[in-house]
């Protein structure tokens, strides 16, 4: 009985010794396995690196070749135009440089808008602007216009008082010929407008002319020389208390007029000291038209 034990015992251990070197060989197995594995996914590894590597730098060398290609077209197509090739890179150039500002600015639409909406103004403001300097010019070419009557060809001149009375009214209103006596001389019996002083203008009618003798008699007569002057312009014969130093022979000078009002007995003119002769030079034009009231309008004489 205990020899059987002794033999199964002794079996047990061979079995158990056998197991462990078939678990050992097969761990063995297994690791030179994993170790296979390993490598096999290492030379994986390795070889899409490699072929990586390869495509890349085939890239780079078809780049190249496709920059030198570009950069011999340049140079011929600079051969045959530079100017042309200059104004499609700055073309370009402008196109790109418009999109990144678009893509850059997000309201770029309102923008654009705006801009045209000042060049649509644009015009209008410009159009102003000429018209003001037209206006400018109308008016300052008015003025000059103005300036130039009013100096050398005539005036409007108000009656103030009665001493022209019949022939003028107090309130009418005159046109004064200035270009009359700028080409010649006053006569008699024309009406005048001239100046008294800085401030006041008068109105009469030359009876004297330079050089002449004026003299008026007890009577109210009008001698020119010594010779009676026929004329029918005074309203009334003149008062002796109205014949002021006519009464003597008053002896005109040169470029000098002897002047009446037409109202003889009320008049401020030649016959008083404070206007005594009249100087042509103190002579601003003709009385040649009344153009107000409307309902006597007409010529002087």
């Amino acid at each position: 009985m205990s020899k059987d034990i002794k033999e199964t015992e002794n079996l047990t251990d061979d079995k158990v010794e056998e197991v462990v070197e078939k678990t050992e060989d097969v761990i063995e197995e297994t690791e030179d396995a994993l170790a296979e594995i390993a490598k096999d996914k290492e030379a994986k590894l390795q070889a899409k690196l490699e072929k990586k590597e390869a495509k890349k730098a085939a890239k780079l060398a078809k780049k190249a070749a496709k920059k030198g290609s570009d950069s011999q077209e340049n140079e011929q197509s600079d051969n045959v135009g530079n100017a042309d090739v200059s104004e499609v890179s700055t073309a370009v150039k402008e196109g790109k440089e418009s999109e990144e500002a678009s893509k850059e600015d997000e309201p770029a639409p309102k923008k654009i808008k705006r801009k045209k909406e000042k060049e649509e103004k644009n015009p209008e403001d410009i159009n102003i602007v000429s018209e003001l300097l037209n206006l400018i010019i109308y008016i300052g070419i008015v003025v000059l216009i103005c300036y130039f009557v009013i100096t050398f060809v005539g005036c409007r001149s108000r009656v103030d008082g009665d001493s022209m009375n019949p022939t003028l009214e107090d309130g009418d209103n005159l046109w004064v010929d200035k270009l009359s006596y700028t080409f010649g001389d006053p006569d008699r019996f024309d009406v005048i407008i001239f100046n008294y002083n800085e401030d006041t203008t008068y109105v009469k009618r030359i009876i004297g002319l330079p050089g002449e003798t004026v003299r008026i008699d007890i009577n109210g007569n009008i001698y020119i020389n010594n010779k009676l002057l026929v004329e029918s312009y005074g309203n009334e014969v003149i008062q002796p208390t109205n014949i002021g130093r006519a009464s003597v022979d008053v002896v005109l000078g040169e470029g000098e007029y002897f002047v009446l009002g037409d109202n003889r007995n009320n008049s401020s003119d030649s016959r008083w000291p404070d206007v005594g002769n009249v100087h042509e030079d103190d002579i601003l034009g003709k009385v040649v038209l009344r153009i107000y009231p409307f309902t006597s309008i007409g010529a002087i004489k």
